[in-house]
């Protein structure tokens, strides 16, 4: 029996997943988490072979989280299941470490068959993440701004473009306010951008934030 832990903060998709999720007679809902910081508190005192998690989430985000958990539990697979599509998200955080990718709009075999995937040590490459894999190797220059970035730069990223400050990012992140400085010039300039309002306006115009 694979143990699975659901992370969202809206309880009606939870109990949505938990239903679909325990019509499998070999997978089993262990425990709920509303927010990042709560399911790494979970993960740090139980054993679970799977996450799935959303991204959009107070307290700590799923790009936060999914970074936190390479440290804490390097070999406890993620599935990221959000509200935003792949082409948003989906090529940043298979480089983040998560093994695979869906939208919650996925239907409902698709999102057991990515479980079982993940728990038996496998990726889940959707059809659409799969396409836009072979497009990033075919045709690289189509790629979007925020995908030219590295997995700590994205991380910045999504927090200047949600309006944190620099020393909230270096809180959060345990860096110094200079480190963060740095990453947002290096993120601006690959990007071509000015500053965090245009970084902000970049978010929304591409749903990476709502």
């Amino acid at each position: 029996m694979k143990k699975i832990l659901l992370v969202d903060d809206h309880s009606i998709v939870r109990q949505g997943l938990r239903n679909l999720i325990e019509l499998e007679s070999d997978l089993e809902v262990t425990a709920e988490a509303a927010s990042g910081v709560e399911a790494i508190k979970l993960i740090r005192s139980q054993k679970f072979d799977v996450v799935v998690m959303d991204i959009s989430m107070p307290d700590k985000n799923g790009v936060d989280t999914l970074h936190e958990l390479k440290h804490v539990a390097p070999d406890l697979p993620v599935l990221i299941l959000s509200g935003y599509a792949e082409e948003q998200y989906a090529l940043n955080l298979i480089r983040s470490g998560c093994k695979g990718y869906l939208s919650k709009d996925a239907e409902g075999d698709e999102i057991i068959t990515a479980i079982r995937a993940i728990a038996n040590g496998k990726r889940y490459i959707s059809s659409i993440l799969a396409e836009l894999m072979t497009n990033e190797i075919t045709q690289p220059k189509d790629k979007m701004l925020h995908e030219t970035l590295s997995e700590r730069e994205f991380q910045v990223f999504f927090k200047l473009a949600s309006g944190q400050t620099a020393t909230e990012i270096a809180q959060e992140l345990f860096i110094s306010v200079k480190t963060v400085s740095t990453y947002r010039t290096r993120i601006l300039e690959k990007m071509s951008l000015k500053n965090n309002a245009d970084l902000t306006y970049y978010a929304i115009k591409n749903a990476l934030i709502s």
